[in-house]
């Protein structure tokens, strides 16, 4: 797998900026690791704060957007690839990346990550799967799977599918 992490997260321009500035932190450790970043591509939110901080560091970042989000798209990714529709730009971001991360989002970061789950379940995707839980911001989440294994529709050793840092530090300390 090449050096590439796939970050989900928020196209919000409304959401409190500690999650945008956790986004550059994330991608400054990430690119003085050697990694590049594929993500949703957008210019605003999260997204438009990687595609920024990615674009000021020279690191490599490609964005990938369905076709009917033309016009949306930040100008500052080194690569903008279109696909035909949602699922196709999900599959195009885990595609060749060693690692998923989901940052603090929206329905569309929770749809990410839930797919990219579900995947690594099957066996379909060979990759580490994070999300960022800052500030506590995934525990419902957990909260959730944790009571989808007591009622046995989860194993418990699926729960470890998915790692859950608190602090971009700890998220950082896992790529090499």
């Amino acid at each position: 797998m090449e050096r590439q992490v796939a970050i989900f997260c928020s196209a919000s321009s409304t959401i409190d900026a500690k999650y945008n500035a956790a986004a550059r932190e994330l991608v400054r450790a990430l690119h003085s690791k050697g990694y590049s970043i594929i993500s949703g591509g957008g210019a605003i939110g999260t997204m438009g704060a990687i595609a920024e901080e990615s674009y000021r560091l020279g690191c490599l970042h490609i964005g990938v957007l369905p076709s009917f989000m033309l016009g949306l798209e930040s100008n500052l990714s080194n690569e903008v690839v279109w696909t035909a529709d949602m699922a196709s730009r999900k599959a195009r971001m885990r595609r060749d990346c060693c690692a998923a991360v989901a940052l603090p989002g929206g329905i569309g970061t929770l749809d990410e990550l839930i797919e990219v789950f579900v995947l690594k379940k099957l066996g379909k995707y060979d990759g580490a799967i994070y999300a960022l839980d800052l500030d506590g911001f995934f525990q419902p989440l957990r909260q959730l799977l944790g009571h989808m294994v007591k009622h046995g529709m989860l194993l418990e050793k699926d729960m470890e599918l998915v790692e859950f840092p608190s602090t971009v530090e700890e998220l950082a300390n896992k790529f090499q």
